[in-house]
């Protein structure tokens, strides 16, 4: 296997001299036997054969499958960087433009207070004959679909978050960005789309962002455009309004499935290995200390709460988080949400006040939903002070970048603690570092299970026991790669030990 992620070939014979300027990287080297058969005498596989070229060296049409990787950076750099605009066209635009006729005529024949106290179903019935009443009035005639989409969109524009509940309905959407009211992009499968939506200008955006905030007890406006919020399923929300933002109010949703993902279910979907799999069950259960780590949108959220389906129903477990979003399946769960601070600027609480008091909560384990800055070094204490289990996510590429990350978070900080103490902290609090990432065609894997050993001098000796190795990828650019193992002895063998996993664990990791 050669550094280029592809076996290893001959090149081409026949005597036949290459041209330079369209050599591929080389696939063997000298000394190496090829196990694949040599090519035919026309050229071979690594180079094409010169009747394909012209006198200047320049490959003929038809002589490449694939089109050259530099001209397709130059078809980007061409493309026009038009803004992409959101259009509703057909049955849905039509259905639009009857609701903005529709909508003033009806608030004005509708008490606010009284249909706040409906749900959506019995709004709907109510609305049904007043909304004949207006269709008659503007001398509108609707079909029997037209009029219930029409009663979907009223009763949501009411009662829901506007056109999003039909983006929040779907359920292939991962995510939800809208960059001012005429923008709104979703990911579905990995990939970005702009969506059909629209609203009808920048109050009416800003309107549905502050029932959004408005309902986990916070504010947004122009003294405080920044806002972290949640919906009813979890789904975590980040609204920023002018005039930090210059294109009107921007939200991002983060959804969550409906269902709960399982490590089981991300062994299905190729996010890591049966053997893996087998590894994360036994830490979770084992009560192993575990920070999960990567980056932006590469589930570490996720992760932690498949791990913490493995927590024994009996342990008393608390979290903390900015915005409450961990949903937890033991019956012994206590959830702690932060609070930002109010007009005159006072009585925030912060992750680190909430780490501090849920220590004299009596938990059996702690769980932070992402650490950030100073409230690093409690739970580094948290987790060596008889918490064993305690878990948490932070934002970093590697398993050795997590560690330094730490270890500035704490320096970072009012403690003042050696740097020498601090690694030592960690080294003895942290057991295992789970990394995820989210690869370029949008999968997300289990990259790293690294240990953490001990302290070797002045710096934190690891174990790396499982890697993903990129291999190829396929001509519609989907990752190929492979899950290896490193066959080490665990050094965390003696913990599973404890629990009656030490076999399983062994058999797993070699």
């Amino acid at each position: 296997m050669s550094a280029f992620g592809r076996r290893g070939g001959a090149s081409g014979t026949g005597g036949q001299r290459p041209s330079f300027g369209v050599a591929r990287p080389m696939k063997g080297g000298p000394g190496l036997v090829s196990l694949t058969p040599d090519p035919p005498a026309g050229g071979g596989e690594q180079f094409p054969p010169i009747e394909s070229m012209d006198m200047a060296g320049d490959i003929l049409p038809g002589s490449m499958d694939r089109s050259d990787a530099m001209s397709r950076l130059t078809e980007r750099q061409a493309a026009t960087n038009e803004t992409a605009t959101n259009k509703t066209e057909g049955f849905e635009a039509s259905i639009h433009r009857i609701k903005e006729q529709v909508l003033p005529r009806l608030l004005e024949r509708v008490d606010p207070e009284a249909a706040a106290t409906l749900s959506k179903d019995e709004l709907a019935e109510e609305f049904r004959p007043i909304i004949g009443e207006v269709l008659a009035e503007l001398k509108i005639n609707l079909n029997r679909r037209e009029q219930f989409a029409l009663e979907k969109v009223l009763v949501d524009e009411l009662l829901g978050l506007g056109p999003l509940e039909e983006l929040l309905a779907d359920p292939d959407i991962s995510d939800i960005m809208i960059n001012g009211p005429n923008q709104t992009f979703v990911e579905k499968k990995g990939k970005l789309q702009i969506a059909s939506i629209q609203f009808r200008d920048e109050e009416h955006l800003f309107q549905i962002a502050q029932r959004i905030v408005n309902k986990v007890g916070r504010r947004v406006d122009q003294t405080t455009p920044l806002a972290d919020a949640r919906l009813q399923d979890g789904s975590r929300v980040n609204v920023i309004v002018p005039p930090l933002s210059l294109r009107g109010t921007a939200i991002s949703i983060r959804k969550f499935s409906e269902k709960p993902i399982t490590i089981d279910m991300m062994k299905s979907f190729g996010s890591m290995s049966d053997k893996m799999a087998t590894v994360l069950k036994i830490a979770g259960a084992s009560r192993f200390n575990i920070i999960i780590s990567g980056g932006t949108g590469s589930g570490k959220t996720t992760m932690l709460n498949a791990l913490s389906k493995l927590i024994d129903p009996g342990e008393r477990v608390i979290t903390i988080e900015d915005a409450a979003e961990l949903r937890l399946q033991q019956p012994h769960w206590l959830p702690l949400e932060t609070r930002p601070p109010n007009l005159e600027g006072q009585g925030a609480i912060t992750i680190r006040d909430l780490v501090v008091n849920a220590l004299r909560m009596r938990p059996d384990r702690i769980i932070l939903g992402e650490i950030r800055g100073a409230e690093c070094f409690d739970m580094l204490a948290a987790m060596n002070t008889g918490h064993d289990g305690s878990m948490c996510t932070l934002h970093s590429n590697s398993p050795r970048e997590c560690l330094a990350r730490m270890e500035n978070m704490v320096m970072m900080s009012d403690i003042k603690v050696p740097k020498e103490a601090i690694s030592r902290q960690i080294a003895d609090s942290v057991d295992l570092i789970v990394q995820v990432k989210r690869l370029r065609d949008g999968s997300r894997r289990t990259t790293n299970i690294t240990e953490v050993i001990g302290m070797e001098g002045d710096v934190i000796v690891t174990q790396e026991l499982f890697k993903f190795e990129y291999l190829d990828e396929t001509a519609d650019g989907k990752i190929i790669g492979e899950y290896r193992s490193m066959g080490l002895r665990p050094y965390t063998l003696e913990k599973a030990k404890q629990f009656g996993f030490d076999q399983p664990y062994l058999e797993a990791c070699l």
